[in-house]
């Protein structure tokens, strides 16, 4: 009967998710009309950050969870984990909806930079291999690199919006009024925020009934349920034809990822034991973001086309066998 209970709050989660997912790509689409400003950046901030709230509040309570070798695997395997969901499962889903289009700025500047974070986070974490100490961790001073980096980020995005104003793909946005596109997106976060819980928390119970690792728990189920948001957002952008926003939620979700939620998470839990167990999943993440770039420079140039979207699914798919059995 319990258990019955948690597949209903699951099932409530995902109907928060999709109209959650409306009312921020709607929202966020007429804040961009109103300020002159692009699909990508938008998608690079607003909607990333929104999406990204789940992987903060998830983390700030797993961060408590260790393992008995010392490592936090749940912080860690949900951070990789949603990375890599959204870029195989999130970004292919997208692709098949609709071939995505992206601009020149972000295939040079934008995904470049969320693989070089993804670097960064891989030389911190192995302080064993870099630094030659006796183990591997995030500390404060990490934390410290990671925030700064992604303050630097935002600098960028708002150096960005002041000199390369873009209103040519705005024409055929709808413009609401302030009070309904702040509650729009107000409501659109609160719904994804509210949905990834119900939908992680009872996820969680599930699992943990099987008796299911942390290490897999993060990088799975957490990850799966914290990135839902991405895939709504990502997955309702693509079907109303917004390339640069479902491009821009990743991309910009995923720097948050490891910039933000990652910083914050080792601001408040210091430090992070890390499992070196996970480099094989980071390097699979950077692989994706190398991909990626690849993919939007070769065939169709600045295009992800549905057999690439395709691609990225069956990618993933091999990925969800490797863990599986890893395990």
């Amino acid at each position: 009967m319990m258990m019955f209970f948690n597949i209903i709050l699951i099932a409530i989660g995902f109907a928060l998710l999709i109209k959650g997912a409306g009312f921020l790509v709607d929202g966020a689409s007429s804040l961009a009309k109103r300020f002159n400003v692009s699909d990508i950046v938008i998608g690079l901030t607003v909607v990333a950050m929104g999406t990204s709230a789940p992987e903060l509040v998830v983390n700030a309570m797993s961060g408590v969870i260790i393992t008995e070798e010392g490592t936090h695997d749940i912080v860690f395997g949900n951070i990789i984990g949603s990375n890599i969901f959204n870029l195989y499962l999130i970004l292919g889903i997208s692709a098949i909806i609709y071939p995505l289009t992206v601009q020149r700025n972000a295939l040079w500047k934008e995904i470049p930079f969320s693989l070089g974070v993804t670097v960064v986070f891989f030389i911190l974490a192995n302080d064993v291999l870099f630094f030659d100490v006796s183990q591997n961790s995030l500390d404060y001073s990490d934390a410290l690199i990671l925030i700064s980096l992604f303050g630097l980020f935002m600098v960028y995005i708002f150096l960005n919006i002041k000199r390369n104003p873009d209103t040519t793909s705005l024409d055929k946005i709808p413009l609401f009024g302030s009070l309904k596109t702040t509650l729009m997106i107000t409501g659109g976060i609160a719904g994804l925020i509210f949905g990834g819980q119900l939908i992680v928390e009872n996820a969680v119970i599930i699992a943990k009934h099987f008796d299911v690792s942390e290490k897999l728990i993060g990088l799975t189920i957490l990850a799966a349920g914290t990135s839902l948001p991405e895939l709504a957002t990502s997955a309702v952008a693509a079907f109303k034809k917004k390339s640069d926003l479902a491009v821009g939620n990743i991309i910009g979700s995923n720097i948050f990822n490891v910039l933000l939620v990652l910083g914050i998470t080792t601001f408040m839990h210091a430090p992070l034991g890390y499992n070196v167990q996970l480099n094989m999943d980071l390097y699979i993440c950077m692989g994706g973001t190398l991909l990626l770039f690849f993919f939007m420079y070769s065939f169709g140039k600045y295009k992800l086309d549905r057999i690439e979207g395709v691609f990225y699914l069956l990618g993933f798919l091999g990925y969800l066998i490797f863990i599986l059995f890893r395990q």
